[in-house]
Parts: C-alpha cells; structure tokens; sequence
C-alpha cells in the first residue's frame, strides 16, 4: 500500500489516461500520471518532495508558460489567474507533499511533468470554485502544459532548480573557506616543516597551510560559480525535439522572458532549441567541477589526517577536535573521523560525476533520456556537499589547536634547512653537510660552523625561520 505526506480519508476520484482507468486519493492534488510513476518507480526512494528547489523551479517554469500563452491570447484571464496563484503558492514551498515521485524514473521527466501539471491544474480548480479532477474547466495538458512538451519544461526547471541549489552549496564553500582564514591568522606566527614526497623540505608557517586550503576551495567555488550561470540558459518553447511544435511564434522569447522576470535571474534563450533539447552539457560542466571540487577537498582532508597523525608516533602538528573513541580493542585511541567521513562524501562525489558523463553520452537523436539520474546524481552530490562542508567546518576545522613547540622543534632539527644555505655556500657543500648530519645525527647548524663555512653571526641571519618562508633578499 502506498503511503503519502499527507492525511487521506479512503475515498477516491476516478482518472482516466491513455492506458485506462485508476482511482486517485481524494485529497491528493497529483492526478493518474503521477499515481502510475509512484507504481512504476521505486528505485532511489529519494522523492521530489525532498527537494523543495526542484518544486520551486516546476512552479516558476509553469508560471512563466501560463502568462505567456495569456498574453499570447491562448488562454483565458480567470484560468490565468488561477493558475498563476497556484504556481506562485509552489514558488511559495507549498505543497511539497503532493510530489511524492521517485527522482529516478523512466521516461525523460515525463512523470515529473505531469505530476506538476496535475497539482497545478488541481490547485487552479480549487481556487476556480471547482473540484478536484474536473479537468474540463482547467486540464493539466491541454492548460498547464500548453505549448510545453517534458523536453523543454523538465530541463528547464531542473536547470533552475540545481541552481538554487548552487546557493547552498556556495553559501556552505563560503563558510569553510572563512573557517580556514581563521586558522590562517591564528597559525600566522607558527613555523613548521614543509615536506615534498614525504619527505622533509623547506620550512613555512603552519597559517600558510590553511591559506592554501582556504585558496583550493575559492579556486573551485569560483569555477563552480562560473558554470552555474550557464543553468540559465534555457530551452522554453522548444517543445518536443526543438522544432516549438504547437507553440504559438514568439512563444519561446515571450515565456523566457516572463521566467527572467519571475526569477529575477539573467535568463536567456538558447540560441539552437533543437541542439539545447538533447543537450546536457551544462549539467555535466557542473557535476565535472564538483568532482574538482572534491579531489581538492579530499586531499586536504588526507593533510588533515597527516598533520595530525600520532599523538606521539606522527607529525603531530596539529590536534583535531576528538570526537569519539576510536577504537574497540586499543584504549585511549581517537581517529580523525571528520576528515575520514567528508574523504568518502568525496570519493562519492567523484562516482556521481562518472554516472552524469554516462548519461549525458547516453543522448541519442533528438533526446536524452536519462536526465533524471543525472540530476537526481547532482543533486546528491551538492546535498552531501553541504552537509559534508558544514559537519567539517563546525566539528574540525573551528577546533583545531596547533602543536607550536615541536612544529618549531622539527624545523630547527631538520636536514631541509639546509637549502636556504645554497646561495650562500654552494650545492655541493650543502650536500655535504646534508650527508654528514644524516650520518651522524649531528645538526646542520653545528656542521655549517665546524666546516667553518660561515659565521655564526651570517648563519643566524640566514636561518631565521622568519626568513625562510618567502622570498627575501639577504646581504651578508
């Protein structure tokens, strides 16, 4: 038995389609098409109700075609109205329970089509003093989806919808990256030990880690911007392949134009509506960037681990905040589960992106008909992001606290110092000295002193920390 948001009493209303006859809830604003998807798919169980965006969007799409064919003559003023007050209550987050359809589907979107042209067309008669399903004063086809086919209606709301959801995925990057120029200030002072391969390097400050984190998620939070825009190019009016069959001439210009007006957004027309109906690359440029997003976002995630592994046996240069006991055998132990949980939210992020490139490559002819995974793998992907941005900034990264003494410790006791002396004293004796402190334990500074290969006054200049971290022109 089906189970729904919302309270049903038992009665129902008797639809009819193509393929027969079903009764409907009574209370339900979805109609016969929507019932068939909810009995046809159940594959994700991750519904459109749990995406208020994508309902928004649906609202906004339909409004825009309503007012268009209005003003196109089309369409009376008394079904205008009413379906522009039921469009704009979607617009409003109305409703939300009446879309209970799963987001993977066959059929290229037609179910989520119909299931908002049934609401649509229900909500319409309600506010007209009619009953549900009396779709002779105002139909979901012959109305709602009047010069509109799935084709040009579904990709575009979902194009709008996936960038609302932008905003969050922005506002969390937003957030992170703010949170990682706290920590930079606050480590500003701190030296540490940069490392290559591993391997001991040159020195840096510790806040010069974090403002290469910080930099890493602007990088990406700019490219993601970047391609957001182009959601805004849409396809209205195109119809079935492109080719606007039964649209009326300058439907296409009018509906955009009342969307860009809805929205507030820069919306346009695509310039080849038979190129943009089976197109998806707008929507695989994004999902590309998310996934750079992510490979930039797990390795940061892996530093973390690694500046903080030990307490005692590690780097242990920094602590993250402990959140739970790490283990069931070893007492006293606690992982980085942080970083561990948003290095798989990556790692799915990356699959998700894999998914979009087969589906987008599946377009075939006139028409791609996988949409529906690849929007419901981008929406996945931007709503694990949140949460995974969110739970890193909140429970890691505001918590930090720096190791100061042994991240200072480890530079004044390294080997990598020595390559601050190579202009001062030659590769082939910093190799040298490099070889004999390996061998004996001793330290660079001591060797450099007892080859007599400088002053210790020069080699105190030359090796302060605060001078080994960015370029600087010394005269000795």
């Amino acid at each position: 038995m089906i189970s729904y948001k919302f309270e049903t009493s038992g009665k129902t209303r008797m639809e009819h389609d193509l393929l027969g006859d079903k009764e409907v809830p009574e209370e339900a604003l979805f109609g016969i098409q929507t019932l068939r998807c909810i009995e046809n798919f159940d594959i994700s169980r991750q519904l459109l109700s749990d995406y208020p965006s994508l309902i928004k969007a649906l609202g906004i799409v339909k409004m825009g075609a309503i007012l268009a064919n209005h003003e196109l003559g089309l369409i009376s003023d008394e079904i205008k109205d009413a379906v522009v007050k039921a469009c704009q209550e979607l617009k409003e987050g109305k409703h939300v329970e009446h879309f209970p359809i799963d987001l993977v589907q066959g059929g290229a979107g037609t179910s989520v089509n119909m299931n908002a042209n049934e609401v649509i067309a229900n909500r319409a008669l309600e506010i007209m003093g009619k009953k549900r399903g009396e779709y002779k004063f105002c139909h979901p086809n012959d109305h709602i989806n009047m010069a509109q086919s799935t084709n040009d209606a579904y990709p575009t709301a979902m194009q709008l919808g996936l960038y609302m959801l932008h905003g969050e995925v922005s506002q969390a990057l937003e957030k992170l990256i703010e949170s990682f120029e706290k920590k930079e200030k606050e480590f500003d002072n701190i030296i540490k030990m940069g490392r290559t391969q591993l391997q001991d390097a040159v020195p840096m400050t510790l806040g010069q880690s974090f403002s290469a984190f910080a930099d890493a998620i602007r990088s990406e939070l700019n490219r993601l911007n970047r391609i957001a825009e182009d959601y805004l190019i849409i396809n209205m009016g195109a119809t079935a392949i492109g080719t606007g069959i039964t649209a009326e001439p300058g439907y296409a210009e009018i509906c955009t134009q009342h969307i860009k007006e809805i929205t507030g957004w820069n919306i346009t027309l695509a310039d080849n509506l038979i190129a943009a109906t089976h197109d998806t690359s707008d929507m695989v440029a994004y999902s590309s960037a998310l996934k750079i997003l992510a490979l930039r976002l797990s390795k940061i995630c892996n530093d973390l681990r690694l500046m903080s592994s030990g307490p005692r046996t590690g780097l242990s240069e920094i602590n993250l905040p402990p959140k739970q006991p790490g283990s069931s055998i070893m007492p006293g132990k606690v992982n980085p589960v942080i970083p561990e949980v948003v290095n798989q939210v990556c790692f799915k992020i990356i699959g998700n992106d894999l998914t979009v490139s087969m589906a987008s490559e599946a377009a075939q002819l006139e028409l791609n008909v996988m949409e529906p995974v690849l929007v419901q793998c981008i929406i996945e992907s931007c709503k694990w992001l949140v949460r995974a941005c969110n739970t890193l900034r909140v429970e890691c990264i505001d918590g930090i606290t720096a190791n100061a003494d042994h991240c200072r410790n480890m530079v004044e006791h390294s080997i990598g110092i020595v390559t601050a002396l190579k202009p001062f004293i030659g590769y082939a004796n910093c190799s040298e000295v490099a070889r004999e402190a390996l061998q004996t334990g001793g330290s660079v500074y001591q060797l450099v002193l007892d080859k007599k290969l400088l002053s210790k006054k020069e080699l105190d200049k030359i090796l302060d920390p605060k001078q080994m971290i960015k370029p600087t022109k010394l005269v000795l």
